[in-house]
């Protein structure tokens, strides 16, 4: 009686491997001439020559960019608006909206990028984000407000800032298990003073202010008041220097 053959089976090799590390004529020249392409580019020609095929995409793209900004972007945040000043600008993308609040907008502002804003209307009725004259919030900012944050006037807010005047979930662990939200008395509005520069992805803490003229460093962790004129940076974030000094 013939025994059964316990042999594993010859895993058949794939085509793409062994294209990859087959010696063969084939093979060979098919990876050189892929790598040919990869690495193919104009040759050096004069600048003049190259705005040739360039200048009509730039051209196309900026008409394009024109018109999503000012019949899309921009009307679909205006939408959002409870009011909004004249000169109100934002970029080429949909900012996210989540939530029922009002978000009330002075002149010369521009909301560029895209960002997001949530309203939890659980903490309020009428949760408030306001914004004041010739302030910019840059790129891929994050605003959770759940009764106010208020950004004064001639105020630059860097790239992927958070503020946020309620914390996401409750502290205690097991209130956190049992799915519960963030008590009341942890809901404190976010007060940004005018002239103030947030750095690039500085995070506010609820129940914030941060005093005229101040500046936060970029990637600080604000958690307390900031007197005016001052320069806070770290985690969490300390006073480094006055501003109102010689200095």
């Amino acid at each position: 009686m013939t025994e059964p053959n316990h042999a594993q089976p010859i895993e058949k090799q794939s085509l793409m491997r062994t294209l990859a590390i087959s010696n063969d004529r084939l093979p060979r020249f098919l990876r050189s001439s892929r790598q040919a392409v990869l690495n193919f580019g104009l040759p050096r020609i004069p600048r003049v020559l190259l705005l040739i095929p360039v200048s009509p995409f730039l051209f196309l793209r900026e008409i394009y960019y024109f018109l999503m900004r000012v019949f899309i972007c921009e009307p679909f945040f205006k939408a959002h608006c409870a009011s909004y000043g004249r000169n109100l600008h934002t970029d080429v993308f949909l900012h996210w909206i989540q939530g029922r609040g009002e978000i009330v907008i002075g002149d010369n502002v521009l909301i560029g990028g895209k960002s997001s804003f949530h309203f939890a209307a659980r903490f309020s009725d009428k949760p408030t984000f306001i914004v004041g004259d010739n302030t910019e919030i840059n790129h891929g900012c994050s605003f959770a407000i759940g009764k106010k944050i208020a950004i004064g006037r001639n105020c630059l807010i860097g790239p992927e800032v958070w503020m946020l005047d309620f914390p996401g979930h409750p502290v205690d662990p097991v209130a956190r298990l049992a799915g519960l939200h963030s008590p009341p008395d942890k809901v404190n509005p976010v007060i940004i003073e005018d002239n103030v520069w947030i750095g690039r992805r500085a995070s506010i803490f609820p129940g914030v202010t941060i005093g005229q003229g101040s500046v936060v460093a970029a990637c600080s962790v604000v958690t307390r008041d900031v007197p005016p004129n001052t320069l806070v940076g770290g985690i969490p974030a300390r006073q480094l220097r006055n501003l109102a000094s010689p200095e």
